[in-house]
């Protein structure tokens, strides 16, 4: 089969792979009829996340048909069409049955910490996502070997083109967990760090559930306009603004601050001086520019939410300014599984239309083309989605 295959930063092909095969008696095969290209995906073509291997297949978010099952699966069958939630969970660890799917015990053989020489549970694998997480081929691919699946395979209805549904498998989800995180309710004020897919997902669904203010913070001004569009929100430039958030503090009722803050850049947010030669050298893992801004954005009593992605250590984190406003920390890999049917129905009902983000459709085989605009931001490019039929 054909699929994206990492050699090196910035230097991803689609070739030639063997095709998966059933390895386990739960296992699905699934012919991938669309997938897309994650924002965090990009931390994986720039080379920033550890323990990415040459030949590895990139790709979280995708769906298609199913093709083969294993002999102990009961939830789904041949010819079936679902969606995959890019975490791979049991369904039934001490985690999962709390519906903690992202810190599954069961399914990450990639890592994990050693205390007293026994292995702390790692948290669940993700798909496509470097060996960190379990090394578990992607699928921006053909065909992609599905594990636990009885758990994760969800199925959606006839008459939904892939497109209203792809980003049930991540950014959609991710986005609203981010939101309910944060506490938004009707009447809410938000401030929403970085435009990206996340971002875009995050506004769209703190605008569902009626919060009242929007502000949304980025330096790419088509994106900003996109937002402002379509969420209402308000955008702030940093390019033109030098202190974001005393820009929208300025826009609040008594000067206080947002309810929340929600900070959709993660790791690679542009930081300081010391902070880039501190990233290059190794020293620290993460900007905390975005996150450092949420802290100063948000009210007293009020609640950070951090869907970014985050690695080791982060300078300047101002743990005290936190502590003296009291706010609330929210973060984490998101727990896709049980949002599934309440999202899915608010697309049945068209209240949320996550394919409206969609700027660039490609051929499966024109991937490699689709990183690099992506990752350019070329085009006035917000999302990419991959056909390996076309």
């Amino acid at each position: 089969m054909q699929a994206l295959t990492y050699h090196g930063s910035k230097d991803v092909r689609v070739e030639n792979v063997p095709d998966p095969k059933i390895q386990e008696a739960d296992d699905i095969i699934l012919r991938v009829t669309a997938t897309a290209i994650c924002g965090s995906d990009l931390h994986l073509y720039r080379g920033k996340i550890p323990q990415v291997r040459d030949g590895d297949i990139f790709g979280h978010e995708f769906m298609g048909i199913v093709e083969e099952v294993g002999g102990a699966v009961t939830s789904v069958k041949k010819g079936d069409r679902v969606i995959v939630p890019f975490v791979i969970a049991c369904g039934s660890c001490f985690f999962c049955a709390m519906n903690l799917h992202a810190a599954c015990e069961t399914t990450n053989t990639g890592r994990g910490a050693i205390l007293n020489k026994k292995q702390i549970p790692p948290g669940a694998a993700l798909f496509g996502y470097s060996h960190l997480y379990g090394g578990v081929p992607g699928g921006q691919a053909e065909y992609v070997r599905v594990p636990k699946a009885n758990v994760g395979p969800f199925k959606i209805p006839d008459g939904l083109d892939d497109e209203k549904v792809l980003f049930l498998t991540d950014i959609l989800p991710t986005g609203y967990q981010a939101v309910v995180n944060a506490g938004i309710k009707a009447g809410s004020s938000v401030a929403i760090y970085g435009a990206g897919p996340v971002g875009l997902m995050a506004a769209a669904s703190a605008r569902f559930l009626g919060a009242e203010k929007i502000f949304m913070v980025d330096h790419n001004q088509y994106r900003l306009d996109f937002a402002r569009e379509h969420y209402g929100a308000v955008p702030i430039n940093f390019d033109e603004i030098e202190d974001p958030a005393e820009a929208i503090i300025e826009q609040t009722e008594g000067y206080r601050g947002v309810d929340a803050a929600i900070d959709a850049v993660g790791f690679e947010a542009k930081g300081s001086t010391v902070e880039t030669v501190l990233t290059t050298l190794k020293i620290e893992a993460s900007s905390g520019k975005a996150l450092r801004q949420c802290i100063a954005a948000v009210r007293r009593g009020g609640v950070v939410s951090v869907p970014g992605v985050y690695a080791g250590f982060i300078h300047g984190f101002l743990f005290g300014d936190a502590f003296d406003k009291g706010i609330t920390f929210k973060m984490g890999q998101t727990h896709v599984h049980p949002f599934l049917p309440e999202l899915l129905e608010q697309i049945i009902q068209g209240n949320l239309r996550p394919e409206i983000i969609i700027s660039h459709r490609l051929a499966l085989k024109d991937a490699a083309e689709g990183y690099r605009i992506f990752n350019e931001k070329e085009e006035e490019c917000r999302k990419v989605i991959l056909r390996p039929q076309i």
